[in-house]
């Protein structure tokens, strides 16, 4: 029986994934936002230095970009659905073992190194299925999905508190690893797409002769899942490396801010109960931010990369004010400015890449990009920390991060223009082919050719 379309669902079941990778973010990148309310209880229990004690954090960011090819890689080779229970076990043995505390050692190995592969292959295979199951949506498919991490955040501070104050944190770290295992049945809900059907449907193209099979980009939107190895030559497409740069110079600047704004708050002597605030009104404006522009992006009105242009641009300007603030009232202003302007580029920065390599090299892509983009998040801080010391002022960090942030959206203008060109050439290269194949143009210069023929015999 041959398949009725190769399409994606664009809906229907797919709003089940949508849901299920809501759930995944929560539970992992959400996990890692707030495990720095950990950092003192473990700190004080070890009695080890900050710097020691931060790199459980630092191994865990780590290995979530570092594992995040090697998630790919099984997406391709296995199901996406088999990769996300794996995640949602690894997460759940990084926190259960975590739970002994032997040791520093143990906790990086632990809480570190399992909690940031269960991350990893949790968050990479969600974020994905959610593109293959939508292309007309599939913007605002992203924004949901993501917008989880938001919605879990903000609930997470304080529950995360209130089992510490409870149970203490090793007894905490045990619970949450037991609510990380809904990963699994997340996971169980992300069903594959009809692979039968994806193959009937690839061999009776197969039979179709030249000429009457779809464009490229029809393609790419209606085979979800097509390639079975992972694709390591995207690093030689120049649009795929733009965009990568682009993501290194992104992930420089979007770990400096929430390092940097409380204690630019306390500096300002703000009190330690409206700076909490702070981080609230962050995750509320970042959520508002991501489903808003998820909304706006699914009505096709603004080119993806033209709004993704749009939205570091306001980052960055936001950040550049930021440090202007002198009171409360004026950071939680700029504040909820930056936190918006951020989930609305969280929102568009995966549908952009789904659209600059397209659905059938988006998986390799994914773990690509989160790979080299972790050199960002490693330098960004680190630079943003250097220049502090040496001007003695947390405002440098934002300054520092603004600035990137231009410079990035500079590779997003490039990227843009480049595939305009390339848009220009393959229309003028089809329009060249439809004229020289069209039959009465052809019995024209046949016509001609006859006349010219009679006229040298006579």
């Amino acid at each position: 029986m041959p398949a009725k379309t190769r399409s994606p669902p664009d809906g229907g079941y797919g709003w089940v994934v949508v849901v299920s990778a809501f759930i995944v973010m929560g539970l992992t990148a959400a996990v890692l936002k707030t495990f720095g309310l950990f950092f003192v209880e473990i700190q004080q229990h070890f009695n080890e230095l900050a710097s020691t004690t931060s790199w459980i954090t630092s191994v865990t960011i780590a290995i979530f970009h570092l594992g995040a090819p090697l998630a790919s890689s099984l997406c391709v080779r296995y199901t996406h659905r088999a990769v996300v229970i794996i995640g949602g076990l690894l997460a759940f043995s990084g926190m259960a073992l975590g739970f002994l505390g032997l040791n520093m050692v143990w906790m990086y190995a632990t809480t570190g190194f399992l909690q940031g592969l269960g991350i990893s292959f949790s968050w990479t295979p969600a974020i994905s299925i959610v593109s293959h199951y939508f292309s007309k949506k599939r913007a605002l498919a992203n924004a949901i999905a993501s917008a989880g991490e938001c919605a879990f955040a903000f609930t997470f501070g304080p529950f995360f508190q209130w089992l510490i104050s409870q149970y203490g944190w090793k007894g905490a770290l045990l619970i949450i690893g037991g609510i990380q295992l809904n990963i699994c049945v997340c996971g169980v809900l992300m069903r594959p797409l009809a692979s039968s059907c994806l193959l009937e449907a690839s061999h009776s193209e197969t039979k179709k002769p030249p000429g009457n099979g779809a464009s490229r980009t029809d393609k790419e939107d209606r085979s979800p899942i097509t390639n079975k190895t992972f694709n390591w030559m995207l690093v030689r497409r120049p649009e795929f490396v733009l965009y990568a740069i682009f993501g290194i110079l992104a992930a420089m600047s979007f770990f400096v801010p929430p390092l940097f704004l409380v204690p630019l708050s306390y500096s300002l002597g703000i009190d330690e109960s409206w700076t909490a605030s702070l981080l609230s009104l962050l995750a509320m404006v970042d959520f508002a931010g991501r489903l808003l522009c998820g909304w706006y992006a699914n009505l096709h009105i603004t080119k993806t990369v033209h709004l993704l242009t749009m939205t570091i641009t306001l980052i960055s300007i936001s950040l550049l004010l930021l440090p202007l603030a002198n009171s409360y009232l004026s950071l939680a202003i700029f504040t909820a400015f930056y936190g918006f302007f951020f989930g609305t580029t969280v929102a568009v920065h995966i549908t952009v890449l789904a659209d600059v390599v397209g659905m059938p090299d988006f998986d390799s892509a994914l773990g690509l990009f989160m790979l080299i983009r972790s050199t960002g998040g490693f330098v960004g801080p680190s630079l943003a920390g250097l220049l502090v010391d040496m001007a003695g002022d947390y405002r440098a960090g934002f300054y520092m991060a603004g600035a990137t942030l231009v410079l990035s959206a500079g590779f997003l203008i490039t990227l843009d223009q480049l595939q305009q060109r390339k848009e220009r050439g393959n229309h003028t290269n089809t329009k060249e082919k439809s004229i020289l194949s069209y039959p009465s143009l052809h019995l024209l210069k046949l016509q001609n050719r006859r006349y010219q023929d009679h006229d040298i015999v006579v």
